[in-house]
């Protein structure tokens, strides 16, 4: 019997178990409908139409992507394999080659899992409402009622190497030749940083050296992950990095999750810095940049980033404009505003400069570039673009999301009658224009009977108090159920 697809194919792209959800007959059918639904049509079905294939350093790869690109090569599309890659190596080869690509990646997930990333030519995604969801019905066809007949020329699949391309455009987006010597610690956690960092920040791909001295973490390729999980966001998988900052004297540290797309922060003490800081930080110096071009520049954030960011980047002159969570979302932003820069609050950076898409490695450049400019230390810039107290992203899990969060905003609205909400993303209470100062965010899973609370305010007393009392009324008419 066929495997629903429904349990595979995401919001944004496949991910799941091998070979129980994800097998190789499966990975063909989804190459044979990103050939018919994508690849073809964006080529007015032309011989030329061709795919870039990546992978990270799952076990289960090689196998998948051969798969995948049977079924491609089979409907006549010509295949570039570039073998193992970051997910934004693969964007680089979309944009740069400007075919259509898939990335063979399950990013932080266990080693059981693995999925594909896909996108049109210019790493433009493909997610439910861009074409997966047609990609989805058209594999569960070829699965339920047998693959369609091979074309009468099938498609070539060649071999490329890309690395030292990739390394040398991103070196040319961020000058590094001229910091002061800088030593920095960089955790790959046994994923594709392993392969990229020595080629960016190091002279593996034949690049100059920089004046940086790399201590390496986990550079090992390994899709088991035997030292930690390639998880930055989850604070326990950066205890290593900041040991190893603090033990080094380093002036910081650099986390990657599996494939690389992601790029966390540690200071020279060992402490975590907020995505949203490195946004700010980030984001100023492509405004800077703008400005010194003479254009009006426009940064895109998402709707539970600090508000530190819009504060900041207003003030430096830019446009911001401020969205729902989800990469598809940001993405779209991006192209419709010729945004110059993009963060979001989970470590995702996007770049006009990267074809809209988002790279670890340019944000990673960025920040040594920051630091490495200036006689600030790493902690001192935080602090500089971190200005307010967060509560980081707490789940609950609830019976009825619905009626909890209108439990919140009928006590809210009460005991606070000039609050502001909106309802973009979930509901945005924000009490910011009073004293004191805060404002937070609920949001419901989409797949789970979860509410996801941030909470923001001008200092910890108040921070706490938001959040501790916003809990209580979640998690009040739900006791004995399992919070997170």
């Amino acid at each position: 019997m066929a495997i629903d697809l429904s349990s595979l194919v995401k919001a944004y792209d496949v991910r799941g178990v091998v070979p129980d959800q994800l097998s190789p007959r499966v990975a063909q059918a989804l190459g044979a409908a990103f050939a018919r639904v994508v690849v073809l049509p964006d080529a007015d079905g032309g011989a030329d139409a061709g795919v870039v294939i990546g992978r990270d350093m799952r076990d289960s790869g090689p196998d998948l992507v051969d798969a995948f690109a049977a079924g491609l090569s089979a409907a006549g599309v010509d295949v570039t394999l570039i073998g193992l890659c970051s997910t934004d190596g693969l964007y680089f080869a979309s944009g740069q080659l400007d075919l259509p690509g898939a990335m063979f990646t399950a990013s932080h997930n266990p080693a059981r899992y693995n999925g594909i990333k896909l996108c049109r030519s210019g790493a433009r995604p493909v997610g439910q409402d861009t074409g997966l969801a047609e990609i989805r019905d058209l594999a569960q066809g070829f699965l339920e009622d047998g693959m369609p007949e091979p074309v009468a020329e099938p498609g070539q699949v060649t071999e490329r190497e890309l690395l030292a391309e990739y390394a040398g455009f991103l070196r040319s987006l961020v000058d590094l030749s001229g910091i002061r010597p800088l030593k920095v610690v960089v955790d790959a956690g046994n994923g594709m940083a392993g392969l990229t960092a020595p080629a960016v920040l190091q002279d593996a791909a034949g690049l100059a050296g920089l004046p940086l001295e790399v201590v390496p973490l986990f550079f090992d390729l390994d899709g088991s992950f035997p030292n930690h999980e390639a998880n930055p966001l989850e604070p326990s998988n950066l205890i290593d990095l900041q040991a190893a900052v603090v033990a080094n004297e380093a002036d910081l540290g650099l986390a990657f999750d599996g494939d690389a797309d992601r790029c966390f922060v540690v200071d020279e003490r060992g402490g975590a810095v907020s995505p949203s800081a490195v946004t700010a930080l980030v984001g100023l110096a492509e405004v800077t940049k703008e400005l010194a071009a003479g254009r009006t520049p426009t940064v895109i954030h998402n709707l539970i980033t600090s508000r530190a960011v819009p504060d900041l980047l207003s003030a430096a002159g830019a446009t911001t404009v401020r969205t729902r969570v989800g990469h598809s979302f940001i993405k779209a932003e991006m192209a419709e505003h010729g945004a110059v820069f993009g963060g979001e609050h989970s470590a995702h950076y996007y770049f006009r400069d990267f074809w809209f898409a988002d790279t670890g490695m340019l944000a990673a450049l960025h920040v040594l570039a920051a630091v490495g400019t200036q006689d600030h230390k790493m902690s001192e810039l935080a602090e500089m673009f971190e200005p307010y107290v967060g509560s980081g992203e707490i789940n609950s899990t609830v019976p009825d999301a619905a009626a909890a969060t209108e439990r919140v905003l009928d006590a809210y609205r009460a005991a606070y009658p000039g609050i502001v909400v909106d309802t973009l993303d979930g509901v945005t209470v924000s009490h910011w224009e009073s004293h004191p100062q805060w404002w937070f965010n609920l949001r419901a899973s989409n797949t789970e009977p979860l509410l996801r609370l941030n909470v923001e305010a001008a200092d910890q007393d108040i921070m706490e108090k938001v959040r501790d009392d916003v809990l209580s009324l979640v998690r009040g008419a739900a006791e004995g159920e399992e919070t997170s």
